[in-house]
């Protein structure tokens, strides 16, 4: 009888113990929630607080609007990068001989000839986007909507195509012989007319850039992109011809494309020293590469400053 006490006992601290471990659980599971709690309410604060600022109509007005990832490493990996140079090329071969035959039938004929641009624009679209010049080319690039590896190898391009057009027209007037008509160039410019054409080309690039700017918004459909981009070319080539022809007695001194500029033989070949024929090639390349190249970037920011302010899509 006296060995069954103790066994009673041991049942009972037993009990003991497993009634006392869920008290102990049940604390720790109430306690939780009340340290958590204000946490929560810290996170809802930093929300709203953020949610409250407003946005600025600028807010990602330098930001990329490019969607591919482009590097010297990746970029010459891919078969439409080629296809897009070749497209550059041969759609601006066929726009440096447009130019050089225009420069013959003058002014009267450029609203005609619109059709060829527009034919141009459509058949290059879907290889590159038919940029063809390198004011636009600098543009796209400032206003980061081409990368800067693809903008360079555009211009290349550009150049190279520019350079087989005049190879082409140029051909014909070697075949045409005496009869042949002399290819165009660009007249020297006078002491006091660098500011007026200058200005001219600033002021075309500006408008080609501002119209090619607003018709990649209607990218979707070609044939807008190419009659939108075409009727800013010709709004261009109409004004400054009036404009020149007016204020600085000259007639078709301007071109808005400095890679067909280069085949006009914009440079000097003759002059009384090595100094006078550089600061004639460098009066134009200003003239004709550096204006032009800073109007295309100002009528690109200037498309996307009134696309903002407008709460454009």
């Amino acid at each position: 009888m006296a060995t069954k006490k103790p066994k009673s006992s041991t049942k009972t601290t037993k009990s003991a113990t497993k009634t006392t471990k869920p008290k102990t659980t049940a604390a720790k599971t109430v306690e939780k929630p009340v340290s958590e709690a204000p946490k929560t309410n810290t996170v809802e604060k930093k929300t709203t607080a953020k949610s409250e600022k407003p946005k600025s109509c600028f807010s990602g007005f330098f930001s990329k609007k490019y969607e591919e990832k482009e590097s010297i490493l990746t970029v010459f990996k891919s078969h439409k990068f080629y296809g897009s140079l070749l497209g550059e090329a041969v759609g601006t071969c066929l726009l440096a001989i447009f130019m050089l035959s225009l420069a013959f039938t003058g002014i009267a004929s450029a609203s005609t000839f619109s059709w060829a641009l527009i034919a141009i624009l459509i058949a290059v679209y879907a290889f590159s986007g038919a940029c063809l010049n390198p004011l636009i080319t600098v543009g796209m690039m400032a206003s980061r909507r081409m990368s800067v590896i693809r903008g360079v190898m555009y211009i290349i391009a550009e150049i190279i195509g520019a350079w087989l057009g005049w190879l082409v027209y140029n051909s014909f007037h070697l075949a045409g012989g005496e009869m042949a008509a002399d290819i165009p160039t660009m007249t020297a410019v006078g002491e006091n007319q660098f500011w007026i054409f200058a200005m001219v080309e600033l002021m075309g690039a500006i408008i080609i850039a501002f119209f090619f700017a607003r018709a990649l918004k209607y990218k979707r459909s070609v044939f807008t992109f190419g009659a939108t981009v075409a009727g800013g070319i010709i709004l261009a080539i109409i004004s400054s011809y009036i404009i020149s022809y007016a204020f600085a007695g000259a007639q078709g001194n301007f071109v808005f494309n400095p890679a067909i500029a280069l085949m006009y033989q914009i440079f000097p070949t003759a002059g009384e020293n090595f100094g006078e024929i550089m600061s004639g090639v460098a009066q134009a390349l200003t003239i004709y590469v550096l204006f032009p190249a800073v109007g295309g970037v100002c009528g690109f920011y200037l498309s996307d400053f009134m696309g903002k302010l407008s709460a454009e899509d």
